[in-house]
This record gives C-alpha cells, sequence and structure tokens, in this order.
C-alpha cells in the first residue's frame, strides 16, 4: 500500500487528498480495511480476496480501481484519426486540450474534470460554468492554429509537473487558470473586493460566485 513516488512527487502529480477526520483511527481498530488485490468475488456475507483464505465480512466495499481519462476518451471513438488526436499513435502522448476542455480537433467534444487540481470540485465547476457560457454563444473559440499555440504555451509550464493517467496537473496554476476562464467570460479576474484582500488573502470557490 506504500506508493511508489516520494510524498513531493506524489503532491506535484495531484496525487494525494486530504482524508477524513479518525480516518487512521478506523484503520487501526479494523473498523476500516485496507487491501490491495488483483480479483476479488463478492460473497453473501462481504468479500472474497485473491490469495486470502477466508472471506472479509463487511457491510460496505470501495473499490478504488484507478481511472485512465484519456483511455476512456480515446474508446468513444471508432475512427483512427480521432483516436490518434486523443492519445497519439503511441497511445501514450498527454491529451492536449483548449483550456483543459476543447480538443482543437474535435471542438464538438467538451470534456469536465479532465485536468487535477489541488480542489477538483471547484475546478470542475468553474469549467463548467466556462462551458455553459460556451455553449450560449458568449465565449468564442479561436481557430485551430490559436487553440494549438495556447495548448503549447501551457505546456510550457505544466510539463515539469508529472503527469499520471495522461492528465495534467493544476496545481500552483489553480489561481493562474481561473484567471484565464474568468477573462474568456468577459469577467473580472481580481475576485476580491479591494486591493489589501486582493493581495493577503487567500483563493476560495466563493470569490468565483458569479458577480
Amino acid at each position: 500500500m506504500v506508493p511508489k513516488d516520494r510524498f513531493i512527487q506524489e503532491t506535484r502529480a495531484c496525487l494525494t487528498a486530504k482524508l477524513p477526520e479518525g480516518f487512521y483511527e478506523r484503520v487501526d481498530e479494523g473498523s476500516i480495511k485496507l487491501v490491495k488485490s488483483q480479483n476479488f468475488n463478492f460473497c453473501e456475507d462481504g468479500i472474497f480476496i485473491e490469495g486470502k483464505a477466508e472471506s472479509i465480512k463487511t457491510e460496505l466495499v470501495v473499490l478504488c480501481t484507478g481511472f485512465r481519462g484519456a483511455d476512456k476518451v480515446r474508446d468513444m471513438f471508432m475512427s483512427p484519426f480521432f483516436k490518434k488526436c486523443i492519445t497519439g499513435s503511441d497511445n501514450e502522448s498527454l491529451c492536449q486540450l483548449y483550456r483543459e476542455m476543447i480538443h482543437p480537433r474535435i471542438p464538438q467534444m467538451a470534456v469536465v474534470g479532465f485536468a487535477e487540481s489541488i480542489s477538483h470540485v471547484q475546478t470542475a465547476e468553474m469549467m463548467s460554468r466556462w462551458l455553459a457560457e460556451l455553449l450560449d454563444g458568449n465565449i468564442k473559440i479561436p481557430s485551430i492554429k490559436e487553440m494549438e499555440k495556447s495548448i503549447a504555451e501551457w505546456d510550457k509550464y505544466l510539463k515539469p509537473s508529472p503527469s499520471y493517467g495522461k492528465r495534467l496537473c493544476l496545481l500552483g496554476y489553480n489561481i493562474w487558470f481561473n484567471d484565464r476562464l474568468c477573462k474568456d467570460m468577459g469577467w473580472n479576474p481580481k475576485r476580491k473586493k479591494n486591493a489589501f484582500a486582493e493581495l493577503f488573502e487567500p483563493y476560495g470557490p466563493l470569490d468565483y460566485a458569479q458577480s
């Protein structure tokens, strides 16, 4: 169960999470069991784990199976051309999305929540708001060439952060990313009420409530 990468690498790749209060205490007392296995089967009173002689009696099972987002998006398409657009010819390339949502070659498709961040819910909500403005006709996406240029500019800053499952980690760039979305939507990116707050107060989800 020990992560393969160091803590700093995990953090920069958005692979860390804040656990609920009392989580480790419940693990110690046995009310939460952490089990790593490739195969399992459900039974009447719980679950059988591969390699275990007896079943684990439980009322609730949480399956942490991982998620390869780019593969899910790629497999939506039958066309080899569109599959290649998503993950490249080697199936390993980082999925290139304008504003982390729109593929330049497939502008009719939008992906929300593909990029990781320190607050997934807030980032997904900002993306959803941006997408709603796009669908309402209040945002016009640029040409393919301009979108690809914008993606390349973002890559200069985001590439140093490790990627996981062909997704980008916006950790450290959240405010910058939100500023860009605000400008696209015609909002003032400076969301605080005064200059002092803008300089010294941390940003939070409520700062991005629609004016």
